[in-house]
């Protein structure tokens, strides 16, 4: 039988509840365990599809085709394997399950109900998550106290009395403010956070403490006498990332384990070790991250970076831990230049300046009109002066776009989803998505195979024939053109096994000019970092390199 951990978050959104869980999944797995993860969002969406980068981050992209919370990326990160769709649970799927069982008349005429019908259905899903896993981590969306929360705790709860105490704990990640007009470390919105939590009948095991800072004795005491949990089992979870701070997320299973929390989970739930605690090849990896040699300077040219006064840097959290595990297979550390599309688009010679100042540019994924031309912009850029360029999904197509029009001589060409009444429409709809009018869950979604064209830079980087991306978009580049565009010079390095759809596309003469129609960034992890990320980064040190030969010379 799998044991449980659930996690639930107190005080604040945001606090930390996906790093704390893949970091004890981390540390659970260097004990030889097999571990895998479930996410649960208690909004009504069945899916993270349909919001908006600006109002939920990320959305993450499994191999199944699953359109999820950006959690879910950390998991695969931190555990270095695939998790399915359907470790992510929403109030909207339950809800959507029960009623489309009861108009089938599945329940014979039974009265459906809270409970007990929507507590046993989010068990089934959870228990059908864990499968044959050793340990098996639930974390719960948002924090302690919302009403959103009481259908999957009280779920928990019933979990609990089916297979026993000693199979499940609770974890409460909790934050602990400093409020700069007394500079003191405050403990009592968590112990309000552990009362919310026992008013729904759960006593937590474990409580991690997020701040600013390390949790201090005196402070550790008062949640002790609180909660009347042990202080060895209140754990410090301080942050790690800031700016100006060379440190990172995968240094917090480091700080768990030198709290010694995964023997204690272990303990506690009565699992035997399979192998002694082996964190030698993360450690090395994080450290390269941490003391790099060397510094690269990334623009990340994007559409998704403001809110308001804040800038959301979640909106391309993928593509960021991405730079980064390259950065530290190749000792360097990862800068990055935020470069908002939108501002591209009327400047002249100052967004040249902007832009040559970046060792290489990446153009991420996006949908809709807005920044698309400050894009295009960028891109030409990078073509025309042999800066390292990577463009993933929405910067393969502005790419297709750019080469047209600019080399092609195809005037007016677009993107048809940009522009439905292109004179050249270069990149256009999938055929069999004319007729589809539910958004959800409907493009070309999930891991798809490419063939590699020998011979090329993306071959070399992938070195295999056959390589499998995940995807998510409705557009592709249309076949009509795909015959001026290689003789133009545009190579096609990667096709469908059915030679119809560009999956890869790279310039012959050009230090580093490589794009797809995929997201590679949803399959790099830190022990293994995604080949085109890998290859741009050691072409942006190159580039680096090279000018600063030429002014030494030049001096």
């Amino acid at each position: 039988m799998p044991k449980y951990i659930a996690v639930i978050g107190g005080v604040i959104s945001g606090v930390g509840k996906g790093i704390a869980t893949a970091s004890i999944g981390r540390v659970l797995k260097n004990y030889g365990l097999s571990v895998t993860a479930i996410k649960i969002d208690p909004y009504i969406n069945c899916d993270a599809g349909t919001l908006r980068p600006t109002e939920h981050g990320e959305v993450w992209v499994t191999d199944d085709g699953g359109e999820i919370d950006q959690d879910l990326g950390n998991y695969e990160r931190f555990l270095g394997q695939p998790i399915s769709k359907f470790n992510n649970i929403t109030t909207g799927q339950i809800y959507r399950t029960l009623i489309e069982k009861e108009r089938r008349g599945d329940f014979l005429g039974e009265t459906v109900q809270f409970i007990p019908h929507v507590p046993n259905e989010i068990k089934r899903r959870v228990i059908n998550a864990a499968g044959a896993n050793d340990i098996v981590l639930v974390e719960i969306g948002g924090t302690i106290g919302d009403y959103e929360n009481i259908p999957f705790l009280f779920a928990l709860k019933s979990l609990e009395n089916e297979i026993g105490t000693e199979n499940i704990i609770y974890i409460l990640v909790s934050y602990l403010p400093i409020p700069t007009h007394i500079e003191e470390m405050k403990t009592k919105p968590t112990q309000l956070a552990i009362k919310l939590l026992r008013e729904n009948g759960i006593q937590p095991d474990f409580i991690i403490c997020r701040g600013k800072y390390p949790l201090d004795a005196v402070r550790k005491n008062k949640i002790e006498q609180y909660s009347n949990i042990s202080s060895e089992n209140i754990i410090s979870m301080p942050d790690v990332t800031g700016e100006g701070t060379p440190n990172t997320i995968y240094v917090v299973p480091s700080v768990l384990e030198r709290e010694n929390l995964g023997e204690k989970i272990l303990q506690r739930l009565n699992v035997q070790k399979k192998e002694d605690y082996d964190s030698q090849e993360w450690n090395e990896s994080t450290r390269r991250i941490i003391h790099s040699e060397k510094k690269v300077k990334i623009g990340i040219v994007g559409k998704y970076i403001n809110i308001g006064d804040y800038m959301l840097k979640d909106s391309y959290i993928s593509v960021c831990e991405s730079l980064r595990h390259a950065g530290g297979k190749n000792n360097a550390e990862i800068s990055i230049c935020w470069i908002d599309a939108s501002s591209l688009e009327d400047s002249g010679e100052e967004s040249h300046s902007l832009l040559s100042s970046c060792d290489g540019l990446l153009i991420p994924g996006g949908f809709g009109s807005s920044g698309v031309e400050g894009k295009i912009k960028a891109i030409r850029y990078a073509r025309e002066n042999n800066i390292p360029f990577l463009g993933l999904c929405l910067g393969m197509q502005l790419a297709v776009v750019e080469f047209a029009r600019n080399v092609c001589s195809l005037g007016g060409a677009h993107s048809r989803e940009i522009n439905p009444d292109a004179q050249h429409g270069v990149i256009d709809f999938l055929p069999e998505q004319h007729s589809i009018s539910l958004k959800g869950g409907t493009m070309r979604l999930g891991s798809y195979p490419a063939v590699l064209k020998e011979n090329t830079k993306t071959y070399s980087l992938y070195g295999q024939n056959i390589v499998a991306e995940r995807h998510r978009h409705r557009y592709e580049v249309n076949p009509e053109y795909h015959s001026i565009l290689q003789q133009n010079g545009l190579i096609f390095s990667g096709m469908s096994p059915d030679k119809t759809l560009v999956e890869f596309i790279e310039l012959p003469n050009h230090p580093f000019f490589i794009a797809t129609q995929s997201h590679p960034e949803f399959k790099s992890s830190l022990l293994k970092p995604a080949p085109l990320f890998d290859g741009f980064i050691k072409a942006s040190l190159a580039r680096q390199h090279l000018l600063t030969s030429q002014t030494h010379i030049e001096l």
